[in-house]
């Protein structure tokens, strides 16, 4: 297999590429933020592209390792007749950037082009409020070789896109997919709004290509259309080459050469790429390789970690952020971002646990209320009765008396529910308020039972 991707997701602007209505098209009703630009009405020109679109766009392009375009850059017009394109033809640019990497897979090109508006063929309906929009696209050489690879490629490309902060991420992603086997020809698959719609796309047609082919049936050239409800590809039209398009530079539009101060004042404000931080990661913390990537799958985690990682120990800090505080993020179904979580108060909290004032547990129950509320680690304890660790002797007494208590689990126990005894641990747990030790605590009830 051999596939390689066409990835679109739209720039992080407030106002379009050519014009200045807004790109808040969906909070909008339809056909509200549109102007004779967006709609290409007779004498309408359009404005001199957007600074912060192509700006964004370089920035992208420096992280995928990509060279930009010393020679002058301009747009072109992509011809193609489709009722959500007034123009009859979409202004696209030459590559901005270009031989980059990610993943071990090249990158052809970076350009920027506008997005067409929305059609929606069964109400016969168009609405052109996302019209005009900045577009990033991005190609790949055909160097993945299973869906799997390009699922993960995706993944990566996203936390890329959202590390830059120029882009809009997954929920915006439209990717063309054009997939061979050795044998037969190349397919190109359309409408896919997704990374796992991209994994099933794939999926699917790697194999009814292969059945074709064990059948000595041709695999033709052409395009297709995945359709997400059905998990199914099926056929559009024949597959266009480029002169199909027409290409012709766009008169109405200036040509453009960045400039050495404008690249360089974009790579002082570049973020360190996710992949790159992975690797810094392992080598400057010791860390696993998926530990590291959970750290860095955002890049306010990532920058809380380096700052807890200061005061804590690396691997006693990696081990909390990664399992607890992604636990409680994951259940709360929020982004560190938007939690209330600060390094400050994880480093409090990990102290703490590290000079055995709370239980593990208690650290828990203290992690659980952190998202929500801006109060330190040590008002929450004490709001919880948390402080302290108690003695031996105290748990010993709570431990007799939840065996005691439930001599069913006992009993489920020595009948070889391994399960029962967890049970026990907790309800130790509720009688001391979560200040038993729970290594301890397993060990006290195993002795008696």
């Amino acid at each position: 297999m051999k596939c390689g991707l066409e990835i679109h997701v739209q720039l992080e602007t407030e106002s379009k590429l050519f014009c200045d209505c807004p790109t808040n098209y969906q909070e909008v009703s339809a056909n509200e933020n549109i102007c004779p630009v967006c709609l290409n009405q007779p004498g309408a020109k359009p404005y001199p592209p957007n600074e912060k679109a192509i700006e964004g766009a370089i920035k992208i392009a420096l992280m995928l390792d990509c060279k930009i375009n010393p020679e002058t850059t301009y747009f072109l017009r992509k011809h193609y007749d489709y009722p959500d394109l007034p123009s009859g033809y979409q202004r696209t640019s030459v590559p901005i950037g270009y031989n980059g990497e990610l993943n071990n897979v090249r990158i052809r090109e970076v350009h920027l082009e506008e997005d067409p508006g929305q059609y929606k063929p069964d109400l016969g309906v168009v609405d052109f409020n996302r019209s005009g929009i900045p577009l990033i696209e991005i190609v790949t050489e055909p160097d993945i070789k299973s869906p799997e690879e390009a699922r993960n490629f995706l993944k990566e490309l996203i936390r890329v896109l959202e590390y830059s902060k120029c882009a809009r991420g997954e929920g915006t992603m439209r990717a063309d997919v054009n997939i061979s086997l050795e044998g037969g020809k190349r397919v190109e698959i359309k409408n896919i709004n997704s990374i796992k719609g991209a994994y099933k796309a794939l999926k699917f047609e790697m194999i009814r290509q292969k059945n074709l082919l064990k059948r000595g049936v041709e695999v033709k050239q052409e395009t297709r259309a995945f359709l997400e409800s059905q998990m199914i590809t099926v056929p559009m039209r024949l597959k266009e080459e480029a002169e199909d398009y027409r290409y012709i530079p766009d008169p109405d539009l200036p040509p453009m050469k960045f400039q050495e101060k404008l690249l360089k004042k974009i790579k002082e404000t570049i973020p360190e790429p996710p992949h790159i931080k992975v690797k810094r990661f392992m080598r400057e913390y010791n860390l696993e390789e998926e530990h590291a990537r959970v750290l860095t799958s955002e890049i306010e985690l990532a920058d809380a970690f380096e700052e807890v990682a200061k005061e804590i120990d690396p691997e006693f800090a990696a081990l909390w952020m990664r399992d607890e505080v992604k636990r409680v993020l994951y259940y709360n179904k929020m982004s560190f971002k938007e939690s209330k979580i600060t390094a400050q108060n994880l480093i409090e909290l990990l102290k703490m646990i590290k000079n055995k004032e709370i239980t593990v547990k208690a650290g828990q129950r203290i992690i659980e209320k952190m998202p929500h509320t801006r109060k330190n680690p040590r008002k929450i304890a004490e709001e919880l009765g948390l402080i302290g660790i108690i003695d031996e002797s105290d748990i010993i007494k709570a431990v007799e008396k939840a065996i005691k208590e439930n001599p069913q689990a006992v009993k489920d126990y020595h009948d070889g529910k391994e399960a029962a005894i967890n049970f026990l641990v907790g309800q130790v747990m509720r009688l001391t308020q979560g200040k038993a030790d729970p290594t301890k605590t397993l060990q006290l009830i195993k002795e008696r039972i």
